[in-house]
């Protein structure tokens, strides 16, 4: 069986435990707790996975910009306490944790501030804005309006003196690496941009070993594969505001756990629809090991599947198939159209009424995936449906309508033409794109100004209060000791009624917990 190793050692039963703090024993509604009650950042301890008690949260923007500068001051702060950033003779910058970047491996003519102007700072994105996950093309959407807000604002300023703004340019991929490749080339040779972002798990791994060689950021990938936690061969790559696809698969398995009694007696069925691709293969071969791993599903689980290309039109003949295993269990492992279009089919084949339980994706959690604007009817298909949340809120949630950053972000929206209700991908531009503005700033404050190798040091070191992010999970990267900005989780049920997910428990914090992945794609597994 592939390996692809996710929490630390022994973290694999830590995960098949984490659901008892989680989501309790039966399939009762918990109503979330306010989001103006959060706990304290740090609060959590090694072992732990639950939060340990509420503390104030910021309860309007004011309050909000004021904490950013506190913790941006004391980011930059630590960095230049701990006297990191780039060597007097520029061959070397360190960092975190053994953080390390050897420049001398950088190509010739290599400029640490190539894509900066006085003015503008250059930024390439290649994302889906056509085919099946054409959703998703509103992320760059909301990004180009928080940008615009942020450059209005004037707040790039750097050390040297120089204010800058946000130059975004977001093309096309269709979530097609055969088209990434040519764009990210494009934005490497013609645009020459500052820093490069990209979408998707097979687009990323198709591109981060050129971007790495050339130097250049390749921000916040907007991916959970667990390769981009890899800060010692892939320095100039940072992943995610989650925990890795793999790791969602050790949730899902913990779950089932936690409710072996209500399943059938004997071997019962999971069946999961899976994207044949580095995405889906991901979360497949993650819950394989996370059942292979547990001594309660090992004997009992009988895992089937079905795969589908990332393109396919509809899902009706694969969920038909599996509808006729009669599982007691079901997850999708896809992401996009492909999410709805499970829980309409499984609403048709009988799947929604016989199967035990049913889970969407983290990649699909922003409620318009299951809303009844986008399953039709009175909304019912998609009723009782869980979903690991990577912990993000949600613009269309009514339960978060007075949280003043999901209110502040709406009221952006709406400024600039933008429908807040019409995609959850809008919010996932707020989760991402609300940690480039503070990188950037604090980037722009250390030694030499805004550079490349500054905007990576500001993110290996960063330490904030994500205003996106549900209470109790920090954003957080320590070098080469924990590479990922966030790791947190709540599973949740949507309720067609209320049209929102309730949570299910409290949010599990895996802070620091995850291990580095040292990605090897002929094995698929990490190193």
């Amino acid at each position: 069986m592939r390996r692809t190793p996710v929490l630390r050692a022994g973290a694999v039963l830590l995960g098949l435990a984490l659901v008892a703090a989680a989501c309790g024993g039966d399939d009762s509604d918990t109503e979330a707790a306010p989001t103006t009650a959060a706990p304290a950042a740090s609060s959590t301890t090694a072992g732990s996975t639950a939060t340990s008690g509420p503390a104030a949260q910021p309860t309007s923007m004011d309050e909000w910009e004021a904490l950013w500068v506190k913790q941006r001051d004391a980011v930059v702060k630590h960095i230049k306490d701990n006297k990191w950033g780039k060597s007097a003779d520029g061959k070397t910058v360190t960092g975190p944790n053994g953080f390390t970047i050897d420049l001398t491996k950088c190509p010739a003519g290599w400029s640490d501030t190539e894509g900066l102007t006085d003015t503008s700072i250059k930024i390439g994105q290649a994302i889906a804005q056509s085919g099946t996950l054409a959703d998703y093309g509103n992320i760059a959407k909301a990004m180009t309006a928080l940008f615009a807000y942020y450059n209005q604002k004037g707040v790039f300023k750097d050390s040297l003196g120089k204010t800058r703004s946000i130059n975004y340019i977001a093309k096309d991929d269709g979530y097609d690496a055969a088209r990434t490749i040519p764009i990210v080339d494009e934005f490497l040779d013609s645009e020459k941009t500052f820093a490069i972002w990209t979408l998707g798990s097979p687009n990323t791994l198709k591109t981060y070993d050129k971007i790495n060689q050339r130097c250049v950021p390749q921000p916040e990938s907007l991916t959970a594969h667990p390769a981009w936690a890899d800060p010692v061969n892939h320095p100039w790559t940072t992943g995610p505001m989650a925990a890795s696809y793999a790791t969602e698969a050790i949730l899902w398995a913990s779950f089932i756990e936690q409710h072996l009694s209500e399943m059938p007696a004997g071997k019962f069925k999971v069946a999961s629809l899976v994207i044949n691709n580095d995405f889906g293969n991901v979360y497949d071969t993650g819950f394989k090991g996370a059942i292979a791993n547990s001594p309660a599903l090992k004997d009992r689980v009988e895992y089937v599947s079905e795969k589908i290309e990332a393109s396919a039109p509809t899902v009706t003949d694969p969920m038909t198939t599996l509808a006729a295993q009669s599982p007691a269990v079901f997850i999708a492992m896809v992401a996009g159209t492909s999410c709805t279009q499970a829980v309409t089919e499984a609403a048709q084949n009988g799947m929604h009424e016989q199967v035990k339980y049913l889970f969407v994706p983290g990649t699909c959690a922003p409620s318009s995936f299951v809303s009844k604007e986008k399953v039709g009817g009175d909304g019912s298909a998609s009723n009782g449906w869980w979903v690991v949340n990577p912990a993000a809120k949600d613009l269309k949630d009514p339960q978060q309508a007075n949280d003043p950053y999901v209110k502040w972000a709406r009221e952006l929206l709406q400024a600039n033409g933008l429908d807040p209700n019409s995609s959850g991908s809008l919010g996932t531009g707020f989760n991402y794109g609300w940690p480039m503005v503070q990188i950037l700033q604090i980037a722009g404050q250390l030694n030499g100004g805004l550079t490349r190798t500054n905007m990576i040091l500001a993110q290996r070191a960063i330490d904030m209060t994500h205003p996106y992010l549900l209470p109790g999970v920090r954003l957080h990267m320590d070098g080469n000791k924990d590479a990922y900005f966030a790791e947190g989780a709540i599973y949740q049920k949507w309720d067609s009624a209320k049209q929102a997910y309730i949570n299910q428990g409290n949010v599990i914090d895996l802070d620091g917990k995850s291990s580095l992945c040292a990605w090897n794609q002929t094995s698929a597994s990490c190193g």
